[in-house]
């Protein structure tokens, strides 16, 4: 790609960047939420239309107008949002567009059954093609966007973010995946907000920062210090950032929930001030614990205390009267409604203060969203501009300060930095330190051990629907977490 660039309305999204990839290599592609990265393989997939720059494939100019143009050149993209129809079957996932049909010239779901199992068994995937995508964890999902990559045949594959949803195992299935198409002279694009992975996966790098091209590296000569700086345009200290108080009070108990998935009761203990780390591997609960405890899902058995009291009736509509709130783990499908702007989404959650009697206060609205761009440095054009629009960090912003605005005592965090940058990753992890330095009470659910090592008082270990253990900070080490977190204390 020579030269591409790229504008929208008011924002100059690409500007000369050139990329290389050759066959059967993996080039990293790096950059904070807003550099450019997605803008840059959407021009190569076909879905944006470069105003300046060609593309080359084989030292041939190539025009990739449209979707189906560059899966024919042997483009193909594993999303980092899924891009899965749910009540389609894993087989018609894979082959949509390009149904498989029999000697009759008719579609034919035997057909794709068949070929289908041959792409599932690459990815090491062992689910029937006739199952429903609705009825696989967001894991396997992954892992079938994966196995429709290979059934295009593909020259160049682009990964964007394909571990954010894999357990410990489907990753290291995905990076055997990598290698084996690096053996059939596949190049691949990787994006990662992980450098772990970039340096275990990539043979180049290439940095990407304000929609122009910073550095380009060879894996073996860079480091994470000068990958970051190139990110970020400083020296980036303290990425964890964390001043240790002394906890308060009990803020929440959850004594021996349960329901139709915990049938072991679930119980702990959170402290005004403290941050207390859920962690475990996909589909051991912790996600679905936090909505039990918000009665998203019906409880069989059981208490909840907040602040010394029993409440027996706590839901998603009266939570935030207890001083609850959640910030969810999808922020696209269920933290933000990306159409509206900052300010309608930042102000949703406390319509009450300043609608009243059928009268909008807008002076009131106003110090609300100013207030949670203010606090949160949300980087943002306007109060007024789309959500949809900002950076990855940068919605992530939004969701906390809609929930802020709420004036929450106990708040719950659920994979607060998922696709989010460095950069952007530190700033949260700034915002978290200051609320529990303030005395919130803070849950914080996360499937990066790193996180909950460097930011977390305390960390429940989750296997199998249940509560494994709660160590101590005094306690935590990578291999005692991943002890209990793969069942070794059973």
């Amino acid at each position: 790609m020579v030269n591409i660039s790229k504008s929208f309305p008011g924002v100059k999204a690409l500007e000369n960047v050139s990329i290389d990839l050759q066959e059967g290599s993996v080039l990293g592609l790096l950059g904070e939420n807003g550099a450019g990265k997605s803008t840059l393989m959407n021009v190569l997939g076909g879905i944006y239309k470069p105003d300046a720059g060609k593309i080359y494939i084989e030292d041939k100019e190539v025009s990739i107008n449209s979707v189906q143009a560059a899966q024919h050149l042997g483009i193909a993209f594993i999303h980092q949002e899924l891009a899965l129809v749910p009540y389609l079957s894993v087989a018609e996932n894979i082959f949509l567009g390009r149904e498989r049909k029999n000697r009759a010239g008719m579609v034919s779901r035997n057909v794709m059954y068949r070929d289908a199992k041959e792409y599932l068994r690459i990815v090491g995937l062992d689910i029937e093609p006739s199952r429903k995508i609705s009825r696989l964890s967001t894991g396997q999902q992954q892992m079938v966007e994966i196995a429709k990559a290979f059934s295009l045949n593909a020259r160049i594959v682009v990964m964007d973010e394909p571990t954010s949803s894999l357990s410990e195992k489907e990753v290291a299935v995905l990076f055997k995946t990598v290698r084996e198409l690096q053996k059939r002279k596949i190049g691949i694009i990787y994006i990662s907000h992980k450098l772990s992975e970039i340096f275990e996966l990539t043979d180049r790098v290439i940095v990407m920062r304000d929609g122009c091209f910073v550095g380009d590296r060879k894996t073996t000569e860079t480091n994470s210090d000068d990958l970051i700086h190139m990110m970020v345009g400083r020296e980036l200290k303290n990425y964890y950032v964390r001043t240790y108080n002394t906890p308060g009070d009990t803020a929440l108990a959850v004594k021996d929930v349960t329901s139709a998935r915990f049938k072991k009761g679930c119980s702990f203990t959170l402290r005004k001030g403290e941050i207390l780390g859920f962690y475990g591997l996909i589909g051991a609960g912790r996600s679905e614990l936090m909505e039990l405890i918000l009665g998203f899902d019906k409880r069989t058995g059981g208490e909840i205390d907040v602040f010394g009291k029993k409440v027996d009736k706590l839901n998603p509509q009266n939570c935030h009267r207890y001083g609850l709130a959640l910030v969810p783990e999808n922020r696209k499908t269920q933290g933000l409604i990306l159409e509206n702007s900052v300010a309608f989404n930042t102000s949703l959650a406390v319509v009450h203060k300043f609608i009243r009697h059928l009268h909008i206060y807008r002076g009131q609205e106003r110090e609300i969203v100013s207030n949670g761009i203010r606090s949160m440095d949300i980087k943002t054009p306007s109060s007024e501009q789309r959500v949809a629009n900002l950076s990855g960090g940068n919605q992530q912003k939004v969701v906390l300060a809609k929930w802020l605005a709420t004036n929450p005592k106990i708040l719950i965090l659920d994979e607060p930095t998922r696709g989010i940058d460095v950069g952007a990753k530190a700033e949260i992890y700034k915002i978290i330190n200051d609320l529990a330095a303030k005395g919130l009470a803070v849950i914080m659910v996360s499937s990066e051990l790193n996180e909950i090592l460097n930011i977390c008082d305390r960390a429940a270990i989750m296997w199998e629907n249940k509560i494994a253990t709660i160590l101590d900070k005094s306690e935590f080490s990578q291999d005692n977490i991943l002890k209990y977190a793969l069942g070794g204390n059973e």
